[in-house]
């Protein structure tokens, strides 16, 4: 059997660009499926992990439209409207509702960032409420503020390093000429609230002339509670809208899932492509070697000999491609990813492509079970020349 491998791979270095570019077809294809595969499972997950690190299944916010409230606040973005913080009591009163976080978002144009400047976003959240919304926080300095109308503030990761701060140092809010001290920096965690800047809400509140408005009240609702209950009271408070991040997270999943079956139809155009070069390829080695192939017939070599011989050649074709297209998909997935995420509506925080093992594997052998039948019939009309046609020239 090694024989016939050795022989196969000797054939395949007779046409070397030929074989190159088949190789890179090959390749190219098992690179756009373990891609696509990854991004399929990659996606789901970053968004479920989005959604879990927002410490609410429900969220409050002022008249609008729902689904972009919520995107925004899962981008950690700017532009929602008002609401009226008497709206926290009518919520905490509901028998379903275990805890509650009120937030006031603020956003001011910040000359200093990059030549045409850039907005700088503040949540003001309570002391108590919302870190206890975020129990998985890790802190890499200092911790959070329990003074609920200090001038002070905790810097996500990605913002600690934008405006190169640390614990004790001083900020100032621009166009408001006022100093916050920076009293803790939180570890990267791979979600909006890396960018964030958290102050106190009533300090927000102050600060920006938004005393009594919220932006939003992010509602924990009780272990077994019926959260549909819970949302149908919520739809009769006047002036405000419910959030559902299920229902959030399903719709945007629905809205994925029609350009998702665009993009695996082209995968899959992409694998046929791939394959019709490896019956191309194949073929015309056959037609070309058609005298040797009759003269190995009349030397002794069986029909099923010549098969697999051939049906080797479309393996190494198969393995050597679907391997590099594979590792690529694997080594280069943050490539893909950056180019990915220019396409998308929404993209959430973390890995969009997870080329996991099983489906770094799964790819891998999709493609060689696609190139393996696309070569049984070379193999079928190499095994079926007819020996003195073949030498004669005749038959091809």
């Amino acid at each position: 059997m090694n024989g016939v491998y050795y022989i196969a791979a000797k054939n395949l270095l007779r046409k070397k660009t030929r074989t190159a570019l088949t190789l890179a077809g090959i390749g190219l294809s098992s690179w756009v499926l373990a891609s696509l595969l990854g991004f399929n499972a990659g996606y789901k997950a970053a968004l479920d992990h989005d959604i879990d690190n927002m410490g609410f299944q429900v969220l409050l916010t002022a008249k609008g439209c729902p689904y972009e409230a919520a995107t925004l606040m899962l981008k950690g973005g700017t532009g929602l409207r008002y609401m009226d913080q008497s709206f926290l009591a009518k919520v905490n009163a509901e028998p379903e509702v275990d805890r509650t976080a009120p937030m006031l978002m603020h956003a001011v144009f910040d000359p200093d960032k990059g030549e045409s400047g850039g907005m700088t976003a503040y949540l003001g959240v309570g002391p108590d409420s919302f870190p206890a919304m975020k129990p998985y926080f890790e802190f890499k300095q200092g911790g959070w503020f329990r003074d609920p109308a200090a001038y002070e503030a905790v810097l996500g990761y990605e913002a600690a390093e934008l405006e190169q701060r640390e614990v004790g140092d001083k900020m100032l809010i621009p166009d408001k000429n006022i100093e916050i001290k920076v009293v803790g920096i939180i570890k990267r965690t791979g979600t909006q609230d890396d960018g964030t800047i958290y102050m106190p809400l009533q300090t927000v509140q102050k600060i920006f002339g938004k005393e009594g408005k919220l932006t939003g009240i992010g509602i924990r609702v009780k272990k077994g509670a019926p959260v549909a209950k819970l949302e149908e009271k919520l739809y009769d408070l006047p002036d405000v809208q419910v959030v559902s991040m299920a229902q959030v997270k399903s719709t945007i999943m629905n809205l994925l899932a029609s350009a998702k079956a665009m993009v695996f139809a082209i995968a899959a155009i992409a694998v046929l492509i791939a394959m019709a070069g490896v019956v191309n390829t194949v073929l015309m080695s056959v037609f070309e070697r058609y005298e040797e192939i009759g003269i190995l017939k009349s030397m002794g070599a069986m029909p099923s000999d010549v098969f697999r011989l051939i049906l080797a050649e479309t393996g190494l074709l198969c393995l050597f491609g679907g391997a590099v297209g594979v590792a690529g998909a694997m080594l280069l997935s943050r490539v893909t990813e950056i180019a990915m995420r220019h396409f998308l509506l929404y993209a959430p925080n973390g890995r969009i492509i997870d080329i996991t093992p099983s489906v770094a594997a799964g790819s891998f052998a999709a493609v060689v079970a696609a190139g393996l039948l696309s070569g049984l019939y070379p193999a079928w009309r190499a095994a079926s020349v007819r020996p003195l046609e073949a030498i004669r020239g005749e038959g091809v």
